[in-house]
């Protein structure tokens, strides 16, 4: 297995922390309002990453934090006369129901960020102590310029940075690129502090959670392309800072989905909510064009690029659909698998998540199954291409046939031959109603 690694900028060979265990951490959503089908995309990516590694034999601690602090919540709440609490706790719930509509497994954990007030307040100090942050006016400030490696991930000079939309110049900073770990506020949820009652920074929240949860070095960090600077690079200098080594030892970055060829963003309103697509579309058709896409370059979404790929998953289910009917009729119950196929598979999985290519191993199969004439061929192509689609999260959700319901197919197929088509029509009409076709 070999992985792109941000910090790098190279691929590298995954050797794991720990012996069959991996460990992994992803930005999720700060929950004030629908994750939009931009955000969607991490959520589809890592989905993968932890079902393939788990089918592989690891041991996967997926942890992906929800952000239920911030600016943006309080600004929302006020806009919609709502308290925080229960914005924060309407839109956690929200993200979750998308995500298991867009056919992703939640992560192992998904820890708030209001629930480590008190290890964000003991890290800071530690920090302080350790002479990497300071308190100034109404605000604690990390040390930049004592991180000398600073920039590693994003790949800034500091000298050269430019003051960036996060990063706010003010007087009482030693340094215009110094961040904040704490500031303190009288609008809005906040929490006491030694420096007054405030709130913590954005980034020292993902710092101290991934800290706090496990408490090592992990195996890998994800998050958006967008995130890699100011927010994994802030991350990276108070690990640095404060537990003396890296924080992750790959760094995995999704590339935007755009909308055209313009950032999606809820200011420019030019978003589409995930929960208003899957009204449209079967998550299965979203996926199909997400995945098959690399997952380190930018998508340019389009109305007509989703119904490509709604008229791709239409193929692929009738193709599925029709050899699950044939291996039912036919009573065929042994699984047996294309090893060739997976292999191809993996070796493109294995290659940083190539999985474009390995969608192609699957459409090969699918033109096999569909030529084959022999149910033993038909099965094995069957189950070969549904556990690919189910590493890929795409399932395809086939009830087992009863008698019954065999018997009017075979009923149908005997129509059709004798040229009975009224005959054959009438049974196919049920065969539709009850799902079977």
């Amino acid at each position: 297995m070999r992985l792109y690694n941000s910090l790098s900028g190279t691929e590298e060979d995954f050797i794991p922390v720990k012996p069959n265990q991996i460990s992994m951490y992803v930005c999720g959503p700060t929950v004030y309002n629908y994750i939009h089908i931009g955000n969607a995309r991490p959520v589809v990516f890592f989905d993968v990453v932890k079902r393939y590694f788990t089918y592989l034999g690891y041991q996967v601690t997926y942890v992906s934090n929800i952000t239920d602090v911030d600016d943006k919540i309080i600004e929302e709440a006020k806009k919609i006369h709502i308290d925080e609490k229960t914005l924060t706790e309407t839109f956690t719930e929200a993200f979750k129901q998308d995500s298991l509509r867009l056919g992703s497994d939640l992560p192992d954990l998904m820890p708030k960020a209001t629930n480590y007030i008190a290890d964000m307040i003991f890290y800071i100090n530690d920090l302080i102590e350790k002479g990497y942050a300071y308190h100034s006016g109404d605000t604690v400030y990390f040390r930049v310029q004592k991180i000398g490696s600073y920039g590693q991930l994003s790949k800034q000079v500091l000298e050269n940075l430019n003051v960036g939309a996060r990063i706010d110049v003010a007087q009482e900073k030693e340094a215009p690129f110094d961040f904040t770990l704490w500031k303190s506020t009288s609008e809005g949820i906040s929490f006491d502090s030694p420096w007054g009652k405030g709130r913590p920074g954005w980034h020292t929240e993902c710092a101290v959670m991934n800290h706090t949860i496990f408490n090592h070095k992990i195996d890998i960090h994800g998050g958006g392309s967008d995130l890699k600077f100011p927010h994994h690079e802030n991350e990276v200098a108070q690990s640095c800072a404060h537990d003396n080594h890296e924080l992750a030892n790959f760094w995995m970055h999704v590339g935007r989905l755009n909308f055209g060829d313009t950032k999606m963003s809820k200011s420019l309103g030019n978003i589409i909510l995930v929960k208003d697509l899957l009204d449209s579309y079967e998550y299965q058709s979203f996926r199909l064009l997400l995945l098959s896409h690399h997952y380190r370059q930018p998508i340019n979404y389009t109305d007509d690029l989703m119904k490509q790929f709604d008229n791709e998953w239409q193929r692929i289910k009738r193709a599925m659909k029709q050899a699950f009917l044939d291996i039912s009729v036919e009573k065929y119950q042994t699984i047996e698998m294309n090893e060739q196929a997976l292999e191809q598979f993996r070796v493109h999985m294995d290659d940083d998540f190539n999985i474009a290519n390995a969608l192609s191993v699957i459409y090969d199969q699918l033109k096999a199954m569909n030529r084959s004439k022999e149910v033993k061929e038909t099965a094995r192509l069957y189950h070969t291409i549904s556990l690919m689609l189910h590493l890929l999260g795409i399932k395809m959700d086939l009830m087992p046939l009863s008698e019954e319901q065999i018997d009017k197919y075979r009923a149908w197929q005997q129509a059709r031959a004798e040229k009975r088509y009224t005959d054959a029509d009438k049974i196919r009409m049920e065969l539709v109603e009850t799902g079977v076709l």
